[in-house]
């Protein structure tokens, strides 16, 4: 089976970068990046030391519900290129590990379904819950903070 990872679409993220509305209805916060940890969830990668930043509360779901987690994420404060939907892992995944997990056409979590992968083993640990009907699409997350990085889908 064939996966993708999937970065932010650009006409939510250039929304967020002229000023519009993070999920909690709030302007995003602009800063500068000390080049230490700060990925962007549109180009899919690190933001340089120097460059602005843009800080903002995301909900990954198409509405509110019990499961619809919302947490903080980084964006380039400027344009930048929507990464490409690939089977190659992306740049920001740096980190020895993640969290995976699976939802389903309801957004909902999929209990059993997560699990913290190392960052090697992410693409292989996808497929395999993609063997299952019940999942829809996986999250990639922080093991630490539980903050959503990307999203997969089957190709």
């Amino acid at each position: 089976m064939t996966i993708q990872f999937k970065a932010l679409s650009t006409e939510h993220v250039r929304a967020l970068q002229r000023g519009g509305p993070d999920a909690y209805g709030h302007t995003p916060e602009r800063n500068i990046s000390d080049g230490d940890g700060v990925p962007c969830r549109h180009c899919l990668k690190n933001i340089a030391a120097g460059d602005a930043y843009l800080v903002l509360a995301f909900r990954p779901f198409p509405r509110l519900q019990p499961y619809a987690e919302t947490g903080p994420i980084f964006l380039h404060a400027e344009d930048c290129e929507r990464a490409a939907e690939t089977n190659a892992l992306p740049e920001i995944l740096e980190s020895p590990d993640y969290i995976v997990r699976g939802y389903g056409r309801d957004d909902r979590i999929v209990y059993g379904s997560g699990a913290v992968t190392p960052t090697g083993a992410i693409a292989a640990r996808a497929e395999t819950l993609f063997e299952r009907d019940d999942i829809a699409y996986v999250h990639v997350r922080s093991a630490r903070n539980n903050c959503y990085q990307c999203r997969i889908e089957r190709a």
